[in-house]
C-alpha cells in the first residue's frame, strides 16, 4: 500500500486561468510592513479563501439561528431544539471522516464548490417551505442533515487548503484569520437574521432567502481559488485511510490528548448556543430579536479574541494558553447558568465567546502543525468530529433540561468542559516533566513548550 504525499510547498495550481498566477504564495504589498496578525492575507489566493469563508460563515450563522427559532416556533420545546441539532450532528459524524480522506485525495477547490452549491440548495429549500407556510419539523431536520453532511465533506478541505496556500510556517495565523472571519460574521449574521425574522415583511423565510444569497456569493469567490493537485495517491480504501488516520492520532500522545479534550469541550460547553432561544425567550421573556443580540455579544468577544490570538497561534507558550482558554470556556458557560437577566447574560456571553475562540484557534493550530502533511486532512476531520458530538449531545441535554431545568443543564455543560480542560493541563504537565526527565524519549510535549 502507498500513501504518497505531495509536500505542500510544491503545490501548484492547474493553470494561470484559474488562479491568476502560478505563484499563489507571492505576497503583495511592495515592501510595506504588514502586521504579523494579518500576514497570511498578503497572499492573494488565501484572500479568496478568506472572503469566501466570510460569506459562507454568514450564511451558516444565519441558518444556525434560524433553525433554532423555527424549531422553537413549531413546538416550543427544548427537546425539539436538541433533535434538530442531533440530526446535524449525526450527519457530521458520518460524513466528516470521509471529508478528511476526500481533502487528501481530491482537488479541494472542486470539493468546496460542490459543497457550496449543495448548501445553497438547502437554504433555498427552507426559504421556500417557510414562505409558503408549509414548513414542518421533518423538513427542518432534513435540511439539518444536508447541511451537516456538506460541512463534514468540505470542512477538512477548507482548513487543509489554507495550509497549502500559506505554508506550515503561517498555518496558525491562517487558522486565526479564518476563525476571525467566522466570528466577524457571527457579529452581524445572528442579529441580522434575528431582526429579519422579527420583521413581518421578511420573517424567517425571507431570512433564509438572504442566507442562500450569501452562500452563492461564497461559491463565486471559491471559484477563483487555484485548482491544487491532491496531496495523496493512497491505494487504500477510504475506510482503510480513515482507520490509518485514527491509528496515527492514537500513537501521537499530544494529538490524542487535544482531540479528545476538544471533543468533550465542544460536545458539552459549546451546546449552550443550541439553547439560547429557550434561555432568552423562555427564561428571560424576551423576543426573537434578542436571541440575535445575545449571539452577537458572544461574537464580539470572539472577534476580539481572534485578533489577539492571530499573533500568538504560531508562538511559544500556546499550549499553556490553550489550557487557560479551556478553563475560561468552561467557567464562563457555568456562570451563564446563574445570570439573573438578559443584560447579565450578554456580559457573560462576551467572555464565553472570547474563551471559546481561543480554545478553538489554539487546538486547531497545535494539532495541524503537529501532524505530518500526509495526515492533515484526516486529523482535521477528527477535530471537526467534535461538532458532530455537539449535535449529538444536544438531544440528551435537551431532555435533561426538561427533566431538571435549563439552568441546571447549562451548569453541567460548563462543569464538564472545565473538568476536561483542567485534566488536559495536568496530563500536559506530566508529559512535559517526563520528557525533561528522559530527554532521549519521544519529546512530543517538549517540542511545543507549555
Amino acid at each position: 500500500m502507498t500513501d504518497t504525499a505531495r509536500p505542500s510547498d510544491t503545490a501548484s495550481p492547474s493553470g494561470d486561468e484559474e488562479s491568476g498566477s502560478t505563484d499563489f504564495r507571492s505576497a503583495e504589498g511592495g515592501g510595506t510592513e504588514v502586521s504579523a496578525r494579518f500576514a497570511s492575507l498578503q497572499i492573494p489566493a488565501y484572500r479568496w479563501l478568506f472572503w469566501g469563508g466570510v460569506f459562507s460563515f454568514m450564511a451558516v450563522q444565519m441558518q444556525f439561528l434560524l433553525r433554532g427559532l423555527l424549531a422553537w416556533d413549531l413546538t416550543e420545546r427544548e427537546s425539539t431544539l436538541g433533535y434538530v441539532y442531533l440530526a446535524f450532528g449525526l450527519a457530521l459524524l458520518v460524513f466528516t471522516p470521509f471529508g478528511g480522506v476526500a481533502s487528501e485525495r481530491l482537488r479541494k477547490r472542486r470539493l468546496l464548490l460542490g459543497g457550496q452549491v449543495a448548501l445553497t440548495i438547502f437554504a433555498v429549500f427552507m426559504a421556500t417551505v417557510v414562505l409558503l407556510d408549509i414548513a414542518e419539523l421533518w423538513m427542518l431536520i432534513l435540511a439539518s442533515v444536508g447541511q451537516g453532511a456538506m460541512f463534514g465533506l468540505t470542512g477538512p478541505a477548507r482548513v487543509a487548503m489554507a495550509g497549502e496556500l500559506v505554508g506550515r510556517e503561517r498555518l496558525g495565523n491562517a487558522i486565526s484569520l479564518s476563525t476571525m472571519s467566522m466570528n466577524g460574521s457571527r457579529i452581524f449574521a445572528p442579529s441580522f437574521a434575528g431582526v429579519l425574522a422579527g420583521v413581518a415583511f421578511f420573517g424567517i423565510g425571507g431570512a433564509y432567502l438572504i442566507a442562500s444569497i450569501f452562500s452563492m456569493l461564497s461559491f463565486l469567490l471559491v471559484f477563483r481559488l487555484p485548482d491544487l493537485e491532491p496531496v495523496s495517491q493512497s491505494d487504500r480504501s477510504p475506510i482503510g485511510d480513515i482507520v490509518d488516520g485514527v491509528r496515527y492520532v492514537s500513537r501521537t500522545p499530544r494529538l490524542r490528548r487535544i482531540i479528545v479534550t476538544s471533543t468533550i469541550a465542544i460536545m458539552f460547553g459549546f451546546n449552550y448556543v443550541a439553547f439560547l432561544p429557550a434561555l432568552v425567550e423562555g427564561e428571560f421573556g424576551q423576543g426573537e430579536a434578542w436571541v440575535g443580540f445575545i449571539s452577537t455579544a458572544s461574537s464580539i468577544g470572539a472577534l476580539a479574541a481572534s485578533f489577539w490570538f492571530a499573533g500568538k497561534a504560531d508562538g511559544a507558550g500556546r499550549m499553556r494558553l490553550l489550557v487557560l482558554s479551556g478553563i475560561g470556556f468552561g467557567a464562563s458557560v457555568a456562570l451563564l447558568s446563574a445570570t439573573p437577566n438578559i443584560v447579565a447574560a450578554m456580559v457573560v456571553v462576551l467572555g464565553v465567546g472570547a474563551a471559546t475562540t481561543g480554545f478553538q484557534i489554539l487546538s486547531n493550530s497545535i494539532v495541524l502543525t503537529t501532524a505530518d502533511a500526509s495526515h492533515q486532512g484526516r486529523v482535521q476531520s477528527l477535530m471537526q468530529l467534535s461538532f458532530a458530538g455537539f449535535g449529538m449531545a444536544a438531544a440528551p441535554l435537551g431532555a435533561f433540561a426538561e427533566a431538571t431545568s435549563l439552568r441546571t443543564a447549562i451548569l453541567v455543560m460548563g462543569a464538564v468542559t472545565l473538568a476536561a480542560s483542567v485534566l488536559l493541563g495536568v496530563m500536559e504537565r506530566r508529559s512535559l516533566a517526563a520528557a525533561v526527565a528522559e530527554p532521549s524519549g519521544h519529546g512530543d510535549t517538549a517540542r511545543i513548550a507549555a
